[in-house]
Formats: C-alpha cells, structure tokens, sequence
C-alpha cells in the first residue's frame, strides 16, 4: 500500500476519533506513527513540540508528519485526512443536536461525555510526558516549568523557549 493511501487512512481514523480535541489521539498516534511510519516517541515529541510552539492550532503538528513521511504531498493528505471528516462530522452531529434542543436525555449524555473527554486528554498529556521524561534534567526542567507557568504571570510560550534552550546548553555542557 502506498504511503500516501496508508496516510489518508490512518490520519482520516484519528480524525474520528479526535472529535473534540485532538490531545485524546495523541497515545493513539503516537503508536500508529511508531508502527507504520516509523516515527519513534523522540521524534513524535520533537514534532509535537513543534505544533506546541508554532501559532494557530496545535495540531497542525500533523501537517510535519505528513511532510516527514511523504513530502509535500504527504503534508497536504494528512491536512484533508485529517481535518475534513471531523470537521464533516461535527457539522452534521451539531446541527442534529441543535434540532434536540432541551431534551432531559441530552443534558444525559453531555454530563457522561464529559469525564470521557477528560480521561482521553489526561492520557494524551501522559503520553507526551512519558516520552518526554527521560532523565532527572528533563524532570527537573518539567517540573521547573509547571511551577512558572502555574505561579507566576510570564507567558508559557516564553517558559517553554527558556526551558528548552536552558536544557539544550546544559545538555551541551554535560556532553
């Protein structure tokens, strides 16, 4: 199967899936990446990264794994495969919601959605610092950067640069 066929069927897959945010696909893709692309957990961190830090929306990081596997023409396959059955989804789904209004049973299945939600991004959260984590410099750089953000008013942007400059020349230093 062609890689470009093989990316617009498994991009598309995540694409249902991630209806909602795309944080709750990431362990998901991160093992498909793994297993059919060959991407590891390092690059797959490197790339996520890049969504984190790039403007607009995070996962826009699909776009560089596309470029990586395929080319341009693998960033534009992941790009439709990606956002368009969600976006397709979500439309039709919302307007078929809409039409419910105030049904008791909808309010139902919105409060039983909600920690489903919370479950899938706390396990994409996991998952990108399980690979991120990989000594007591990163640790402590982590948990460095947790403490800024959560305590102070500098912008997380800003915290996430210095941290990562702050670990590249320390890690320079100790090499």
């Amino acid at each position: 199967m062609s890689s470009l066929i093989q990316l617009a069927l498994s991009f598309s897959l995540l694409s249902i899936l991630a209806v909602g945010g795309g944080t709750a696909v990431l362990p998901e893709m991160q093992t498909l990446l793994a297993h059919q692309f060959g991407i590891d957990h390092t690059q797959f961190v490197h790339i996520y990264s890049i969504g984190q830090l790039a403007p607009g929306p995070n996962m826009l990081m699909v776009l560089v794994i596309g470029y990586q596997v395929a080319g341009l023409v693998g960033a534009g396959v992941v790009l439709l495969s990606f956002f368009l059955p969600s976006s397709f989804l979500c439309f039709y789904v919302g307007r078929l919601w809409n039409h419910f209004g105030e049904n008791p049973w909808r309010r139902s299945i919105q409060n039983a959605l909600e920690p489903i939600s919370i479950g899938l991004m706390g396990s994409g959260v996991y998952a990108v610092g399980k690979a991120s984590l990989v000594s007591g410099i990163t640790a402590a750089l982590a948990l460095m950067s947790f403490y800024l953000i959560l305590r102070t008013k500098i912008n997380p942007v800003l915290v996430i640069l210095g941290s990562g400059g702050f670990g590249a020349v320390l890690m320079a230093y100790l090499t």
